[in-house]
Formats: C-alpha cells, sequence, structure tokens
C-alpha cells in the first residue's frame, strides 16, 4: 500500500503522519510506502517544522530527512490512498482529482474530524496524538489479517 499524507505547507501535520504512518506500519510488518505533501508552496524544498521534528524524536521518530513538497496530480496514479488533514485540504485536493477514481483515493484521515494546524497554535504534542489515533485506525483497517 502506498499513502500520501497531505496538509497545507507540508512542514507540520503530514511529515508528522507520514513518519508515524511509516513508523507504525513497520512495527506492525506492513510493506507500505508512506510520504507527504502540501497543498500550498511556501515552504517546498524545506524539511520539516522544528516542533514537528522535536514531538515526532520524543516518540522515537525521526523525520529529519524529509523534505517539503507540493502535492501534484501524478500523486493520484501513484498512491492508493490520500489522507488529508483538514477539510481545506480535502477541498484542495478533491479540485485537483481528474476523476470518480481518484476523489475515492481521498479522505480525512480522522474521518469527520480535523487535525488542527500546529503552526498556529504551537500544539505539536496534541497535534502528534490525534494523527497516531488516526494512523493506528487506518492500519487496523487496511492490514492484511
Amino acid at each position: 500500500m502506498k499513502i500520501l499524507m497531505v496538509c497545507l505547507g507540508n512542514i507540520c501535520r503530514s511529515p508528522l503522519a507520514e513518519g508515524i504512518m511509516q513508523h507504525l506500519a513497520d512495527e506492525a510488518g506492513l510493506d507500505w510506502q508512506v510520504d507527504s505533501a502540501g497543498t500550498g508552496d511556501w515552504h517546498v524544498g524545506e524539511g520539516p517544522h522544528h516542533g514537528s521534528v522535536r514531538v515526532a524524536r520524543s516518540h522515537g521518530i525521526d523525520i529529519t530527512n524529509q523534505v517539503c513538497r507540493l502535492f501534484r496530480v501524478s500523486d493520484f496514479d501513484e498512491f492508493d490512498l490520500i489522507l488529508v488533514m483538514d477539510k481545506s485540504n480535502l477541498s484542495n485536493v478533491l479540485a485537483m482529482a481528474r476523476n470518480q477514481e481518484d476523489k475515492q483515493k481521498v479522505r480525512l484521515l480522522l474521518g469527520d474530524d480535523e487535525v488542527p494546524d500546529p503552526y498556529y497554535t504551537n500544539l505539536f504534542e496534541e497535534a502528534y496524538d490525534l494523527i497516531e489515533v488516526g494512523c493506528k485506525k487506518i492500519i487496523e483497517h487496511y492490514k492484511v489479517k
């Protein structure tokens, strides 16, 4: 399974989600590949926000090698599942969908709920906790039994 995590700038939530999901999938023995992207281009080429790096590290996850990139239409072809952090990201990604098949790959990580952006609140630990819960549910739902 190939999963893409998406937030606004690809420096806070989606890098955390990429790191958490890859870590949990590896622990579960799943052959999953996880990546992340943003719907805005402000931080392309940068690494994750220091708050995301810090909170990930405190949970034993290293996200320092990630590099911010922009979501692109070709991601619909490359990924099986595209998980977005909030409804604005959802709208932005769905607006780029070419067809119903593309749209069916896209959903909010937390079902009907959103992961608040810690860029504005500095609540990185809270974002981590929400993302981890969402990632665990995805793994439980998709892992081969």
